[in-house]
């Protein structure tokens, strides 16, 4: 099932994914933020489950923000 996740704080506004019945999560897209390492960080987490993406992710912060386009992918995965 597609997923589209609206995010707060992060240059990302948007972030959409697949999650599938095993938790397997494919096509991640952000929608702006830094496009390079978006597109490398969506590819790298290709076909890991939402528990993994989550372990790496949760609680990367960027510069002083609360949250980061990785975090907020973290959260996103586990939110659905």
């Amino acid at each position: 099932m597609t997923y589209t996740y609206k995010t707060n704080g992060s240059c990302s506004t948007e972030i959409k994914f697949d999650k599938d019945e095993n938790g397997i999560i494919t096509n991640i897209s952000f929608t702006n933020g830094c496009p390079g390492n978006l597109r490398a960080i969506s590819k790298i987490l290709n076909g890991k489950s939402a528990e993994e993406i989550h372990a790496l992710l949760a609680g990367n912060l960027c510069d002083r923000r609360s949250t980061s386009c990785a975090d907020q992918l973290a959260q996103a995965v586990i939110s659905v």
